[in-house]
């Protein structure tokens, strides 16, 4: 009999992207705002209420659920939205097992590698800090907080957080975003074009959420590539996929910071994050060069 897995952030690409990787080996239920097929059961976090039949003979649960922190202007409201999408979503999903007396065999949370602070530096971190004090290393320090309570209240045999940097995708996020003004011959690197932009292509993320399953790690693992570029190499290098010229200047910090306000610190600053860790473990990369990665995504529908 096949174990079953929920996962929360059903409308992601990660969700989907991982579903499909999934789906043969193990019965796959979503927890999302509105149920349309039969493996969906529906929950609100505002009004905390969960189908508890999504619960039930659950093994692991995969917590993806989450407002995009790069998506919105940081209003107080914007903030309370997406600390309150990862924080009281697990809470929610927890009181929930705790109530019903089920027991799961892991739950396994996303977490970002902004929990080591939003700054350049040439420190390359790793799981053991230190960790930084501004509003996203705040948020992930309290979502991981979150996932560490399935395992100390009893409920979860392992909790695994699974800590993550810009995820390259085909048809969303990051990439797509840095794509299209270099496919117009418009590309250039965003302010001072020395921050570093640790990465990783979504389909390592959903091998590491499946290994994270099926070992038997615990705790917090980086997940991203070993090799390391800053905004300036990143944006070169996806000119250079794409076969398009770069001579745009950069694209100041001032008119960011006006654009965008506080969240332009996602943009303008990052330091490298190691994922020597996870490698320790026996988990190998498919895309562990820049170069192959954006081939594998860029030049798909070409």
């Amino acid at each position: 009999m096949k174990e079953t897995i929920l996962i929360t952030g059903a409308n992601g690409s990660v969700a989907k992207n991982l579903s499909k990787l999934l789906q043969n080996d193990y019965e796959i239920r979503f927890l999302t705002r509105t149920k349309k097929n039969a493996n969906e059961f529906e929950w609100n976090i505002e009004k905390k209420t969960i189908d508890v039949a999504a619960l039930k003979n659950v093994s692991h649960i995969i917590h993806l659920a989450g407002a995009n922190v790069a998506e919105k202007k940081w209003t107080d409201e914007r903030k309370k939205e997406i600390f309150t999408s990862r924080i009281d979503s697990a809470k929610l999903i927890l009181d929930t097992l705790k109530q019903n007396n089920f027991k799961i065999k892991s739950f396994i949370s996303a977490s970002a590698s902004g929990i080591y602070g939003s700054f350049t530096s040439e420190k390359i971190f790793d799981e053991s800090g230190p960790y930084g004090n501004d509003f996203l290393a705040e948020v992930v320090k309290a979502w991981e907080a979150a996932a560490d309570d399935f395992k100390k209240g009893n409920i979860a045999e392992r909790v695994v957080k699974v800590r993550t940097p810009i995820v390259l995708a085909e048809d969303e996020g990051a990439l797509k975003k840095m794509s299209v003004p270099v496919k117009m011959g418009f590309g250039s690197p965003i302010g001072s074009g020395k921050q570093y932009m640790p990465w990783v292509h979504i389909n390592d993320l959903s091998r590491m959420y499946k290994f994270a399953v099926e070992s038997e790690i615990d705790g917090a693992y980086n997940v991203a590539s070993p090799e390391h570029v800053n905004s300036k190499q990143f944006t070169k290098a996806i000119a250079k996929v794409l076969d398009k010229p770069m001579f745009m200047p950069n694209v100041p910090a001032f008119m960011l910071k006006l654009i965008f306000g506080e969240l332009s610190v996602v943009l303008l600053e990052g330091s490298r994050i190691s994922s020597e860790k996870l490698q320790k473990e026996g988990f190998k990369l498919e895309f562990p060069n820049l170069d192959s990665a954006l081939r594998d995504l860029l030049l798909k529908k070409n």
